[in-house]
């Protein structure tokens, strides 16, 4: 490490978080704006605003806008260095442009590495925050009843309830079957389920019959407690919790829910992968914005600042209609999330190649 790559690091972080503090500050005035008649119809206590909603915001926004602001800022200070001769100095002196790109590429890893650290275990925890104050203040969004759920909950065992309610912990016709192999031996169906503790439920009105080869068991009862490896805030979660898992938690769901058969994890998987694909985007961005704002040229700092706007404006919305093709069952989530990431590798690629002859 040279003093010259210390320079470009102070340099590069330096206008990163200042550009995070200018901007999250900007956001945070319009989203006061928009919100204040909510505050005050709902009469939200000055603390909840504060510690429940704008002290997640911060790092929650701050992480999923960072390719936009690692690009603006090495756009920013690279351009600076090339106006004042200061990188003609460095090539004069004897350093490749491949060498310049050194402290550039230590200064992504930092940011990678701070953006996989806050996206996989921080923001997840200050998002629960957040959604909760925003369900419950803003916009309801959360439901009290769910309808027509069918799940895998152990291997083997199929469970259907037609309708549950949150409040009372009550389910209406449900049906549990069980299957060895592709032959189902039993089938339970009740006209009430509802939930007693660790995973203990009971059924009412109950008819379970038995098949052994040809031969039929009937039982019926007013009365049963059974066990399943399920708890009913299962039933009710939503694409908009996925937000408040930890990456190990998020991965464990995943699993989970496929064993069970579930069809509503395309959103989750969307999520864990862009928490690999967005911390990735900083090297990217790097080396777009390093090739494009390294020679100086006419006009300055403004036409690179002006199409650095433009360029991540074009990243952030191909990653936001990649993720709804996703959600819509148009392209996988892993292609959903990667996607922007290999289209602007695509770009960076040729303009570095040509930028270091």
């Amino acid at each position: 490490m040279k003093r010259l790559d210390w320079y470009i690091i102070k340099k590069f972080l330096g206008t990163f978080f200042f550009s995070i503090v200018l901007i999250l500050s900007i956001a945070i005035v319009f989203d006061l704006t928009e919100k204040m008649d909510d505050f005050f119809e709902s009469q939200v206590p000055l603390r909840e605003i504060i510690f429940d909603y704008y002290i997640p915001f911060l790092p929650y926004y701050m992480n999923m806008f960072s390719s936009l602001f690692i690009f603006i800022s090495v756009i920013f200070f690279t351009s600076k260095l090339a106006g004042n001769s200061e990188i003609i100095a460095m090539h004069a002196a004897g350093m490749s442009y491949h060498r310049l790109m050194v402290p550039y590429a230590i200064s992504a890893t930092l940011l990678f590495c701070l953006s996989m650290y806050l996206g996989g275990w921080i923001i997840p925890k200050s998002s629960e925050r957040m959604l909760h104050f925003t369900d419950r203040y803003i916009q309801h969004f959360t439901s009290e009843h769910a309808r027509n759920v069918q799940m895998e909950v152990e291997p083997g065992t199929i469970l259907y309830i037609e309708s549950f309610q949150r409040r009372s912990n009550i389910g209406y016709r449900c049906s549990i079957e069980q299957f060895e192999g592709k032959s189902i031996v039993s089938r339970t169906t009740a006209d009430r389920i509802y939930y007693d503790s660790l995973e203990n439920w009971h059924l009412e009105v109950y008819t379970t019959r038995t098949f052994d080869d040809m031969h039929e068991t009937l039982e019926r009862g007013e009365r049963k407690d059974i066990t399943l490896p399920i708890i009913p805030d299962e039933l009710f979660i939503t694409a908009e919790q996925a937000q408040q898992m930890t990456t190990p938690e998020l991965r464990h769901y995943m699993e989970r829910q496929r064993k069970r058969g579930s069809g509503n994890v395309k959103a989750f998987e969307v999520e864990y992968h862009k928490r690999w694909a967005s911390p990735l985007g900083a090297f990217i961005m790097t080396l777009l914005g390093v090739t494009m704002s390294s020679r100086k040229v006419r006009g300055g700092m403004g036409k690179n600042l002006g199409i650095g706007i433009v360029l991540t404006a074009l990243y952030i919305l191909f990653s936001t209609v990649s993720t709804t093709f996703s959600v819509n069952n148009v392209m996988s989530p892993f292609m959903a999330a990667w996607l922007p990431n290999l289209v602007f590798l695509g770009i960076s690629i040729p303009l570095y190649i040509r930028a270091s002859r």
